[in-house]
């Protein structure tokens, strides 16, 4: 058996859907005008299909910080966290993401990817059990192998499957971890926060939310889910990254002065190389903007109701949640890849999510908007997918 003979099937798939087009797998935007529109080809489209939530990737504050600190700090750290990669600002950073979410401590990792795998492995170890969304991320998922601990999958947002799960834990559901979303990346749904730590009052355990999708989107002051529920005081970590609202990259956790261990017992966090300099300068420039403009998230969730709503009477099958993440349900891979296509030559670009990546076996035009989209390009996305229904 050849080294990579394991992914024959996978890789005869990804060029049966490379064939004669466009490929979905890795798309290359030849160039990037602004928050909202690039070019694939020779195509002007605009851009419905990233995690820019707050349109912050082009703000002129970050651009010019960043620059600044490319300047004056170089062009990486060239070292981890552990070694000579703290650099004056990923402290500062790690000062004002804890005040921003008005807890002791917080840790910056490299990415969110990182994050999730530099906390949960280290706390979920051969003697831990976790409970997680099925659902869960795959960073979620990885982190728990890498760990080691046993893993009990509970059903998508089901509480009452969680509930019966915890109970039969019994005495060691006191000591379990529970692991939610936010926001879930593929569906746009949010996790039963409320119902969640409600178990977790009667049952013990320690909850730890990842809110990746949700930082800088939900919330009075875009701390996330946690805030907007009001649970934050019942919540033991959250987890979060750079790549989304803040446009730039990087991961983080937070969380009691005891989560401070955890930069000597985190492999992640020990042996990847920090953030560049310039990166950490963008994102202390992009929360910033979180905390001084709170019109944005306003500006955010109506093109998300906007796009829903212009999606759900055309008829298309969406999520029932409605958040930045607007997923159109399409019956199979062919008829997703199909319409992908279509929708790009018509000037929009969308991702096209297949199993297993989509939950549930299901095909997904996974649509998502920002806060720099004008209405007219929303309506113009909108007109789109009308097109295709002609």
């Amino acid at each position: 058996m050849g080294l990579y003979d394991k992914y024959a099937r996978l890789a005869g798939e990804r060029l049966q859907f490379s064939d004669n087009g466009l490929t979905p797998f890795g798309t290359c935007i030849d160039e990037v005008y602004s928050a909202t529109e690039g070019r694939i080809g020779n195509k002007k489209v605009i851009l419905a299909g990233t995690n820019n939530y707050l349109g912050l990737t082009f703000n002129h504050d970050a651009i010019r910080e960043g620059q600044a600190a490319l300047a004056a700090q170089g062009t990486g750290t060239t070292g981890s966290r552990m070694a000579n990669g703290s650099y004056a600002p990923h402290l500062a950073l790690e000062k004002e993401i804890a005040e921003f979410f008005n807890r002791p401590t917080a840790i910056v990792f490299s990415t969110g990817y990182t994050a999730n795998l530099g906390v949960i492995s280290a706390l979920a170890d051969h003697n831990a059990v976790v409970l997680l969304d099925a659902d869960s991320h795959a960073s979620i998922y990885d982190a728990c192998s890498l760990g080691g601990a046993e893993i009990i999958r509970f059903r998508h947002n089901d509480v009452n499957d969680l509930e019966r799960r915890m109970v039969r834990l019994g005495e060691r559901a006191k000591e379990a971890i529970i692991i939610v979303e936010g926001i879930y990346s593929m569906l746009g749904d949010v996790a039963p926060l409320a119902e969640i730590v409600d178990i977790k009052r009667r049952l013990g355990g320690y909850l730890i939310v990842d809110e990746a999708h949700s930082f800088g989107v939900l919330g009075a002051t875009g701390r996330g889910l946690v805030e907007a529920v009001g649970v934050e005081d019942d919540v033991d970590i959250i987890v979060g990254t750079f790549s989304k609202s803040l446009a730039s990259i990087g991961g983080f956790a937070v969380g009691s002065e005891a989560m401070e261990v955890l930069r000597y017992g985190s492999r992640p966090y020990i042996f990847t190389a920090s953030p560049s300099p310039s990166c950490i300068a963008t994102v202390r420039s992009s929360l910033r903007t979180i905390s001084t403009q709170p019109e944005l998230r306003q500006k955010l969730m109506d093109n998300a109701n906007h796009l829903y709503d212009g999606l759900q009477k055309l008829g298309y099958e969406l999520s029932s949640h409605i958040s930045p993440v607007v997923p159109v349900i399409i019956g199979s891979k062919e008829e997703g890849l199909r319409i992908w296509r279509e929708l790009i030559s018509l000037g929009v670009y969308v991702n096209l999510i297949l199993p297993p990546a989509a939950p549930a076996g299901i095909t997904l035009l996974r649509c998502s908007v920002n806060a720099a989209h004008s209405r007219e390009q929303i309506d113009a996305i909108i007109q789109a997918f009308a097109t295709l229904k002609q």
